[in-house]
């Protein structure tokens, strides 16, 4: 049973979101901690949206795999990869035999532009969440702002978004934000 709920949640989360990964972590949010957050904590999914975005392949991918393993185990994390693989496999074999005679249809270009702005506010309310989660974990409160924990991790997002807009690698952004966490976690600063 519990593989089926998770291949069904999945496959609506691929299903109902457009716009890849980021765009469906408020649903992949609500639906895991609605149905699994007994066993799956808000702070374990933004530790681990942040392993998945270290780890090589799609980050909705990933994050189903982990889930559906935290849950399930091995078929577990089989079936919520295949449920949220399942609808864009589909969607985009229907789009590709479909678009050249589409293509210049005036309802396709206008459903495109509406879905642009939406993708974009999906994008930005995954990224506020996250944000929240690590720089707030106990909700907005005058304490927070007085660890050194919030400092420096302020201070490593504000590098890594220097280095993102200089146009740094990404590999090497990802690698010195894991050493810069890893040396302040061994100093025990967090």
């Amino acid at each position: 049973m519990i593989y089926l709920e998770l291949f069904l949640t999945f496959l609506m989360i691929g299903a109902f979101t457009f716009g890849g990964g980021y765009a469906m972590l408020p649903l992949m949010q609500e639906q895991v901690s609605q149905r699994w957050g007994d066993i799956i904590s808000q702070e374990t999914i933004t530790n681990f949206i942040a392993v998945s975005e270290s780890t090589p392949g799609p980050f909705a991918i990933n994050m189903a795999t982990y889930v559906g393993s935290e849950v399930g185990g091995l078929l577990g994390s089989a079936c919520a990869t295949l449920g949220v693989v399942l609808p864009s496999f589909v969607i985009i074999l229907i789009v590709a035999k479909c678009y050249d005679k589409f293509r210049n249809s005036s309802v396709v270009k206008g459903c495109m532009s509406g879905l642009k702005p939406a993708v974009v506010g999906l994008i930005a309310g995954a990224i506020l969440s996250v944000l929240a989660d690590v720089f707030f974990p106990a909700g907005l409160q005058w304490s927070v702002l007085q660890t050194p924990a919030f400092y420096l991790s302020a201070g490593i997002f504000a590098v890594m978004l220097v280095l993102a807009m200089k146009k740094v690698h990404p590999i090497i952004i990802v690698v010195l934000s894991a050493a810069l966490g890893i040396g302040i976690g061994y100093l025990n600063l967090w």
